[in-house]
């Protein structure tokens, strides 16, 4: 399992929110590659990208960061965020991005879904954001009826890479991972799991951890922008 740092991108610049609330946001940074290339120097094989503005809007807001972090870091990097057109997923895919990030077209559009996965067999993630078990959308301002379990049982079938659970409820808030409900993802997806939300010490990452072998990875992105988790130390952790 490996330790992933996540960059969200807001207006040009990295910061956090708090359970997905746009109005609720802390910067820690106005020069967004000179944050991914720490991440690098610090020993991450792969970065996390998150245009926050795009997965409000519906399309990328950030690209010009993007495409800058691209040229300034070589190691592994996804984004999420606002792609919702297969001109989108060719665009990042064709600047050097390793995997793009679905979570409303999962819902929105299921056809456009399941051409970006024939175009791209396992270079596209399904980002699964719940809040209450239920999937949200449109950037976490609007929540479906589809119980995220469901949707995974439904797309089963599909080339994805691995599957980004995020409950909405932990994120940003350094509260603890909500390791049952990761539990259940584990058990029903058919597909690698990455977990998200609220990882805040080395002692959560051991429990997702213990979830078992399906589970690619862990974002983290607060807890390493507040100093509250060292990367060096949790990547050590896991051994």
């Amino acid at each position: 399992m490996i330790v992933i740092p996540a960059i969200d991108l807001k207006d040009g610049r990295c910061v956090r929110l708090r359970q997905g609330d746009m109005a609720a946001e802390t910067v820690y940074a106005d020069d967004v590659p000179a944050v991914a290339r720490r991440w690098q120097e610090g020993g991450a094989g792969l970065i996390h990208l998150v245009d926050l503005n795009g997965a409000v809007d519906g399309e990328p807001r950030n690209l010009p960061q993007i495409e800058a972090i691209m040229k300034t870091v070589k190691v592994k990097v996804q984004v999420g965020g606002g792609i919702r057109s297969i001109e989108t997923v060719r665009r990042y895919l064709n600047a050097g991005v390793s995997r793009v990030v679905l979570g409303t077209a999962a819902i929105t559009d299921r056809a456009f879904l399941e051409a970006a996965c024939r175009e791209y067999p396992r270079r596209i993630l399904l980002g699964l954001d719940a809040r209450d078990g239920k999937v949200a959308v449109k950037g976490w301002t609007a929540v479906s009826d589809t119980r995220a379990i469901d949707l995974l049982k439904e797309l089963s079938g599909l080339a994805i890479g691995a599957v980004i659970y995020t409950d909405i409820s932990r994120d940003g808030m350094l509260s603890g991972p909500n390791i049952p409900a990761l539990k259940e993802v584990v058990e029903q997806s058919a597909f690698p799991v990455i977990a998200s939300g609220g990882i805040s010490r080395v002692e959560d990452l051991l429990a997702v951890h213990a979830l078992g072998s399906r589970v690619e990875g862990a974002i983290v992105g607060k807890a390493l922008y507040d100093g509250k988790l060292d990367y060096a130390a949790a990547v050590k952790a896991l051994g």
